[in-house]
This record gives structure tokens, C-alpha cells and sequence, in this order.
């Protein structure tokens, strides 16, 4: 799988695997290690949590959150007071997420469930006031995967439910093909360097993070990659009109760098 991975890295961030060789062990961002490095850049990270649980404050009845990660918006959101259920697929984040969720106050934490399952296909036999994707999350998913989470999040919905989302408008992500090289200090102390490759007009973009400074890496050096879905909020908005889910509110996001300008869509069922 490394290898897989390490040939699907293009740009600055390929040639710099190269020269790195056997020194790098890529992994997937998402798998067991790389949680352990999205956790520390996105784990204490309030970018779009203040606006999305300001949004929920109003909500009736419970909130189902879908790939929640290791818990960068679950926890904000219990203090709400609702019923929470985070759903996440990933096992590495699932146990990142059991284990923030033992430190917070039980009055909290026993509001929570936690249900591992596939944003783009689960049945919960139940339905919620609100459903919350964050992260931009819907862009780790193809067409066929945003259909199938389009369809779900609409049967779990109770009637006057909404469907709250955030997304990266292409429109400020780039030009031509650029790779856009950001410094990341985590809460933590960790300090990495993200690399993002964008060719204009591709469905996908890559994003690889080393540890910083990589001269001083002692090997194996970890790197993490993954490919996300690079398209338009408009777009999101024409499937998600025609999966029966109407837009009724489109609200820009602090932007957290130059090449990020982020949106937050709120839908609710058609009719």
C-alpha cells in the first residue's frame, strides 16, 4: 500500500519522496497512523465550528453527526445539550474519538453514540432534527458516494429538518496546476509542512504532509497523503436540488489560508 501511495504523490511533494526513499513510510491519512496526524492538525482546530454550532443552537430533537472524525466538532456540539450520534467510518478516528469523548463530563459524553458506518450508505431506522457534515468532508466522496450520501442524509431527516455542510469553493483554490505549501504548528506541538497539488479542472486534489523540519527527521520518516474532490459549491448545490434537497442558505466561512475559501450550505427537504 505504501508504494501505491508514494506513486499516486505528484509535485514538490513527489520529488521530495524520492529523495527520500526507504527513509519515508507513506501512509493513508485516514488509516492507523495517519489519524494519529489528522487528529493533531484538525483536533483542536475551531475553523467553521463556531458557525456551524451557532447554526445548530435552534435545532429540535437529535443531531447526527457524519464523518466525524476524532471529534473536532462532536464535542463543540455537545454542549448543546442534544442527543448526539457520530457516525465515522474510519477505526483509527473511531478510537481517537471513544477516547476524547471519556474526558469530558459524563453528563456530556453519555449524550453521545457513536456508530461506525459509511457516510454514503447507513441506515439508523431513526430520524434527526439536524445533520451536520463538516470538514469539507463531502470531499473525500465520488459522485456515486455523494448521491448515495444525498439519498441517506434525505430519509434520515424529520420533516423541518435541515442538512448543514461545508465545502471548498474551486473558484479560490488556484490557477493552472499550483501546489500550494502551507506550515502547520499543532496544539500539540507538532509541526508539519502540508503540501496541496491542483491541476485547474482536475476532480481531484493531493494533499502530503511531511514532519517539519524534514532535515532533522529521524527515519522512518512518516508522510501522509490523500486525494480529495475538487468541485464547485454550485454544484453541490445542482445534486443536491436534484436529490431532493433544497439550498435555502449559502454562507462564506473565514478563510484559514490564501488558496481556502470555504462555504457552509444548509438544505432542507424539497416541498
Amino acid at each position: 500500500m505504501s508504494a501505491q501511495l508514494r506513486a499516486a504523490v505528484p509535485g514538490q511533494a513527489g520529488a521530495l519522496l524520492a529523495e527520500l526513499g526507504d527513509k519515508a513510510v507513506v501512509h493513508d491519512l485516514y488509516d492507523e497512523v495517519g489519524a494519529l496526524v489528522y487528529h493533531a492538525i484538525a483536533g483542536d482546530d475551531t475553523f467553521e465550528v463556531r458557525e456551524l454550532v451557532g447554526s445548530l443552537r435552534s435545532t429540535t430533537g437529535p443531531i447526527l453527526e457524519l464523518a466525524a472524525g476524532s471529534g473536532r466538532l462532536t464535542l463543540p456540539l455537545l454542549t448543546l445539550g442534544c442527543e448526539l450520534v457520530a457516525l465515522e467510518l474510519a477505526p483509527g478516528m473511531i478510537r481517537l474519538l471513544e477516547q476524547r469523548l471519556r474526558t469530558v463530563p459524563a453528563s456530556r459524553s453519555d449524550r453521545c453514540t457513536v456508530v461506525a458506518g459509511d457516510m454514503s450508505d447507513f441506515d439508523l431506522g431513526r430520524t434527526f432534527g439536524a445533520i451536520v457534515l463538516g470538514t469539507t468532508s463531502i470531499s473525500l466522496l465520488d459522485a456515486a458516494g455523494r448521491a448515495g450520501l444525498y439519498r441517506c442524509v434525505r430519509r434520515h431527516l424529520a420533516p423541518g429538518g435541515r442538512f448543514l455542510l461545508t465545502a471548498v469553493d474551486v473558484p479560490g483554490f488556484g490557477c493552472s496546476t499550483t501546489e500550494q505549501v502551507l506550515d502547520v504548528d499543532c496544539a500539540d506541538g507538532t509541526r508539519l509542512r502540508m503540501h496541496e497539488h491542483w491541476t485547474e479542472g482536475a476532480d481531484v486534489r493531493t494533499v502530503t504532509i511531511f514532519p517539519r523540519p524534514l532535515e532533522t527527521a529521524e527515519p522512518p520518516i512518516t508522510v501522509c497523503t490523500t486525494r480529495i474532490g475538487v468541485f464547485p459549491a454550485t454544484q453541490l448545490e445542482t445534486e443536491l436540488a436534484a436529490a431532493g434537497l433544497l439550498v435555502t442558505t449559502r454562507q462564506a466561512l473565514p478563510a484559514t489560508a490564501s488558496h481556502h475559501h470555504d462555504v457552509l450550505l444548509v438544505a432542507e427537504v424539497a416541498g
